[in-house]
């Protein structure tokens, strides 16, 4: 299979087959969302039928839910687990420090709430995913869809005070409609060029009245797996 896969596909099967080898039998795990997270569910699943582990997983959003059933993968809420052993993502960007940039599935909310419930949380993701500054991917921002016009003007204006290189926000769409997360909210795309304090801004932006949560993934990150298309596969902890 994996000579099959195209060169991205081949970084992100390698990459999420070691992460899932942190697995053991017994453990409670966060199913994070996207293509990425997408090959940890399959290869997690083909461990479960392969070893007979007993494992339960907390999805991040229905469509990840949709595929864990699919492959036959004990599927149960977070409030039903508790708190979590590991939780498995991707990511969009990641710096040194394993600060991430999530959102870009559009799952952000529920991924924040299950990374934040875990003992630990591994990040799997190619090469390109690391960067010396976080910003080059636009950050997601989760907004109730009631004053949504005041909360991008007070978002517009704190962020041009914080420091970035960039100031413009965009209403991610889903071919003529604004894209609306499994909580019926919208998302704002903050295209910033660079985050010189990415924890500040993720403090601040919150502060916002009708701002759910940001994609910034501030100390939440324990491990990040990268994997190459050759099949090579690099761990990265904090500096």
């Amino acid at each position: 299979m994996f000579a099959e896969l195209s060169s991205v596909d081949k970084a992100k099967y390698v990459a999420a087959k070691r992460a899932v080898e942190f697995v053991e039998d017994g453990m409670k795990l966060g199913l994070g969302t996207g293509s990425t997270a997408a090959w940890m569910v399959r290869c997690l699943a083909e461990r479960v039928h392969k070893e007979g582990l007993r494992i339960q997983g907390v999805p991040t959003s229905t469509r990840t839910a949709d595929l864990a059933g699919e492959l036959g993968l004990e599927v149960i809420t977070l409030d039903e687990a508790g708190r979590l052993d590991i939780t498995i993502d991707g990511t969009d960007e990641f710096d040194a420090n394993l600060s991430l940039i999530k959102g870009g599935g559009g799952a952000l909310l529920q991924e924040k709430i299950v990374a934040s419930a875990s003992d630990k949380m591994i990040v799997i993701a190619d090469f390109d995913k690391r960067v010396a500054h976080l910003g080059q991917f636009p950050l997601p921002i989760e907004v109730l869809g009631f004053g949504l016009k005041s909360s991008q003007s007070q978002i517009s204006e704190l962020i041009a005070a914080q420091d970035v290189t960039e100031c413009k926000i965009t209403m991610r769409m889903a071919g003529g409609s604004p894209f609306t997360t499994d909580q019926g909210n919208y998302i704002l795309d903050l295209h910033l060029g660079k985050i010189g304090d990415p924890e500040k801004l993720a403090v601040v932006l919150n502060q916002v009245p009708g701002v759910v949560e940001n994609g910034l993934f501030v100390d939440i990150c324990d491990l990040v797996v990268l994997g190459a298309s050759d099949g090579t596969v690099e761990e990265q902890s904090k500096n």
